[in-house]
């Protein structure tokens, strides 16, 4: 979901003069970056260990976990994205890593928007349909749904796996870029330029949309259910998962939609942005890139924070807050008598 990572390696080689302002934006999405690495690469692994080996395995648990490991995949290749950006789009890595790091990189951001789709879709399902939850919501068939944003994610990345890798800058600079190569369509540079110009326009406008539009769309109409179901009967407040998810939600809506409306703008002024120009643009990216990129370390606080008695337990076990945040409950468990009379392993779900 990156706004054409690869394309902006390809053109930002050169070196110029800007404004005190932008340098400093600059320094302080560097300091974002290295902040999200130790913090993502501490939380999600903590995360990862809590849900993955010391947890029982339910259908929540087993969300936050492929959730928690597309975050630490992601924040792990962030070095490379650092070092590569500091060198001026250059690429020192060689044709492997630049394949397989971004290929990491989208299929991980894509799976992340996927999941919290289907997490609320889930949420949706237990709050609309306690019975059918109950009987059938089970671990295996959660094992198996869970694959399918990760099957979309990896068609989504199949551009990036097909047709990046590594180049010489055309500009002469000298530098090794990674980027996306058109030339097996036309050898013609003009013709590659436009080659480059519709396939990037198409792959902007269809990550725009299905990327992050129609998710955020499906968890805004999940929300609106859920809502309107718990609110009719007093539950709005009961629900530990809704708050934890709703949290999740409102930190990654918050932290990459202005990340894709530059993308958006970015797609429009397309041609600018391949000959090089537009410095706002470039500033604009690097700014909400760094905010969105602060996403991925952030659920594991806010799983922490949502945890019950966080103040007074946080010291004696942070694994067992987490355990408290990640843990299943029934959104509806407090509404009638034929609630309680279901069997005990609802009371934790």
């Amino acid at each position: 979901m990156e706004v054409n990572s690869s394309l902006s390696s390809n053109v930002s080689g050169g070196m110029h003069a800007v404004p005190a302002g932008y340098l400093v934006l600059d320094i302080f999405s560097y300091l974002v970056f290295a902040l999200t690495f130790v913090l993502g690469i501490l939380g999600n692994g903590l995360v990862i260990w809590v849900a993955g080996f010391r947890m029982t395995h339910t259908v929540t648990t087993l969300s936050y976990l492929n959730l928690a490991l597309a975050d630490f995949s992601f924040t792990a290749t962030l070095p490379f994205r650092v070092v590569s950006k500091a060198m001026g789009g250059h690429w020192p890595f060689g044709w492997f890593l630049c394949k397989f790091i971004h290929t990491i990189v989208d299929i991980n951001l894509f799976g992340s928007v996927f999941l919290i789709s289907l997490i609320a879709l889930d949420r949706c399902t237990c709050v609309l349909c306690p019975v059918w939850a109950q009987n059938h919501r089970t671990l295996s068939l959660a094992k198996r749904v869970i694959i399918v944003p990760w099957i979309f994610a990896l068609l989504l990345t199949l551009p990036i796996i097909i047709r990046l890798t590594t180049m010489a800058d055309e500009r002469g600079t000298g530098k090794i870029v990674c980027g996306f190569d058109f030339s097996p369509w036309t050898k013609d540079p003009v013709e590659r330029r436009k080659v480059a110009f519709t396939m990037l326009m198409v792959r902007g406008i269809i990550r725009f949309i299905i990327g992050f539009s129609i998710p955020m769309s499906i968890v805004a109409v999940c929300y609106g259910l859920i809502a309107t179901k718990m609110y009719r009967q007093g539950l709005i407040k009961s629900s530990r998962p809704l708050r934890v998810l709703s949290f999740v939600v409102a930190a990654f809506f918050l932290c990459w939609f202005p990340y894709q409306v530059v993308a958006l703008i970015v797609t429009v002024r397309l041609r600018e942005w391949l000959l090089g120009m537009g410095q706002d643009l470039r500033i604009a990216v690097n700014v909400t890139s760094a905010l969105a990129f602060f996403n991925s370390c952030l659920n594991p606080m806010l799983y922490v924070f949502m945890g019950r008695d966080f103040r007074e337990r946080l010291i004696q076990s942070l694994p067992t807050s987490l355990e408290r945040a990640l843990s299943e409950d029934s959104p509806l468990s407090t509404n009638t008598a034929a609630d309680s009379a279901s069997p005990p392993a609802e009371a934790e779900l």
